[in-house]
């Protein structure tokens, strides 16, 4: 396989770009994404046999089964940080190892009806709270300290609204590409 095919696997949608400036129309346009992400992982899902999900999207690449449930943990994880960045002044926000927790024995085997549900839950409250936010607190920030590089919680909206749908792409283009 080409490297240039490759990346197209790894970057269906392309790799996060922050439109300047993110004006109100771009908050609430991704607000509404977010609000229908979980449905349509749901729905995209729902057919698919163990088989099928325990089919890696690319090659060395996770299965659909470790996508769903790395979603639902990497938007949990962003929910805390939302929380923690309208509480603390700039705090550091923790990372987690993805990959170590993509290989944990309930990311490899268990149902990904408990992530979907995870997921509904999670992005149910998260858009709550971001539909109540001024746009200071949307423009609080945190820091990860991978290069301490700081975030806004407006900039971390569209974050993970391309976070959900490049792994969305990621089942979605396996299941066209198999004919599932």
């Amino acid at each position: 396989m080409r490297e240039t095919d490759l990346e197209k696997l790894k970057y269906p949608i392309g790799k996060y770009e922050i439109p300047k400036p993110i004006t109100d129309e771009i908050l609430s346009n991704w607000i509404s994404i977010l609000e229908e992400l979980p449905h349509k992982f749901a729905e995209l899902t729902s057919s698919l046999s163990d088989e099928q999900l325990d089919t890696p999207y690319r090659p060395q690449g996770w299965t659909v089964r470790q996508v769903v449930h790395h979603v639902s943990d990497s938007h949990h994880n962003s929910y805390i940080r939302f929380k923690w960045g309208l509480t603390e002044d700039n705090p550091v926000i923790k990372p987690y190892f993805e990959q170590e927790w993509a290989n944990l024995f309930d990311t490899r085997t268990a149902p990904i009806q408990m992530s979907l549900d995870h997921l509904s839950a999670v992005h149910f409250k998260l858009v709550y709270l971001l539909r109540g936010l001024s746009d200071e607190q949307l423009n609080r920030t945190f820091t990860h300290p991978d290069g301490n590089e700081v975030t806004t919680l407006k900039e971390n909206v569209g974050r993970y609204v391309w976070h959900g749908s490049h792994h969305y792409a990621h089942i979605s283009n396996l299941v066209q590409r198999e004919g599932w």
